[in-house]
């Protein structure tokens, strides 16, 4: 996935690029789902990311921006360690006081997902085939 964007500032081999939309920008066309509008309404500030900058490029120029998809075998896993996260809270909660516990339980099953998934993420930040790199 390839965003449009704006090389706002540099700093040695990393660019820091501005993005010019929220979305990829087919609102207007039939099939678009609206991420532009969304985008604007929810991120108010411009979103902006520090990125290599091999070929040295200058400020106040255009380029792509490459962020990387994860793969559908991926966002499951994610989405069903969250939700497991959420079941085995309620499920524990439940048998140990009844109702009541069911609800802390789960509330507490979902930080656990969170700090889980945070965890990952915050792994996944070193790797750099998931980074977002600039492309011709």
């Amino acid at each position: 996935m390839t965003e449009a964007g704006t090389i706002t500032a540099v700093d040695g081999d990393h660019a820091t690029i501005r993005m010019d939309e929220a979305g990829c920008g087919r609102c207007g066309e039939p099939g678009g789902c609206g991420g532009n509008i969304h985008g604007k309404l929810f991120c108010s500030t411009p979103r902006t990311f520090r990125v290599p900058n091999p070929d040295h490029r200058a400020v106040g120029r255009a380029c792509r921006l490459a962020c990387p998809r994860l793969g559908s075998a991926q966002r499951r896993t994610c989405l069903c360690f969250s939700l497991l996260m959420l079941l085995a809270g309620a499920l524990t909660g439940s048998a140990c006081a009844g109702e009541a516990g069911a609800i802390a339980g789960a509330i507490a099953g979902l930080f656990v997902g969170w700090l889980g998934l945070r965890r990952v993420q915050r792994r996944s930040r070193r790797d750099p085939r998931l980074q977002p790199s600039i492309r011709p």
